[in-house]
């Protein structure tokens, strides 16, 4: 049975990316807890600093839909918050498919007691309000230097973040299916007495995300 993206890692996506010469990982972007999985489409969220008289952090979960991962790029911040509990226990009512933040979030206790999953830069209690506000909601933003487009397929887990581009996902998933099935045979090989080098030669390991292959 084919592998979906709920059960794809992202490790494997990173390397059908790589083979097909797409940007997606994203760098610094990392789960609040371990054992935690998300993957969907982005509904994204842009912030800028707040303007004077400021706007404000934005009320744009109404309009999420179930399953779709919230992403916001907040620019990296550290010191300025864009998520909190009120947004998490929201968003785990509603079905939402999680966070993922180009910056920090807090009340982490509620997201780790709803097991709602947030990635992000990091965590800190400051807020975010007259500090940031919102620009625009569903539009290219950037999250970890990777572009992400509204529909975009978002895909997290233990190792991080990728990005899978709308109009490539077909092309992604069918890549990711085949070099997870070749790594599951040197796995298999490996663990029934062949050598390491052995079961990656016969199974093209060292080619499996180069472009040229």
């Amino acid at each position: 049975m084919s592998l979906g993206w709920g059960e794809l890692p992202t490790a494997t996506l990173s390397d059908a990316l790589d083979r097909l010469g797409l940007d997606g990982s994203m760098p610094g972007i990392l789960p609040l807890r371990d054992g935690q999985r998300v993957w969907g489409r982005a509904y994204t969220v842009g912030y800028v600093p707040a303007a004077d008289p400021p706007g404000t952090v934005g009320d744009y979960l109404d309009a999420v839909a179930p399953g779709e991962v919230v992403v916001i790029d907040n620019g990296g911040l550290l010191d300025a918050t864009v998520w909190g509990d009120i947004l998490t226990a929201m968003a785990h009512a509603r079905g939402v498919a999680g966070t993922v933040i180009d910056g920090v979030n807090r009340d982490v206790a509620k997201a780790l007691e709803l097991g709602y999953a947030v990635y992000s830069r990091g965590r800190h209690m400051r807020t975010g309000k007259d500090r940031v506000e919102v620009a625009a909601e569903q539009v290219p933003v950037s999250v970890g230097g990777v572009r992400v487009e509204p529909g975009d397929m978002i895909v997290g887990d233990d190792d991080g973040v990728v990005r899978v581009p709308r109009a490539r996902e077909e092309d992604v998933l069918a890549l990711a299916q085949e070099i997870e099935e070749r790594e599951s045979r040197i796995m298999a090989d490996v663990l029934t007495g062949a050598t390491i080098t052995e079961a990656r030669a016969r199974h093209g390991y060292h080619l499996l995300q180069r472009r040229d292959a």
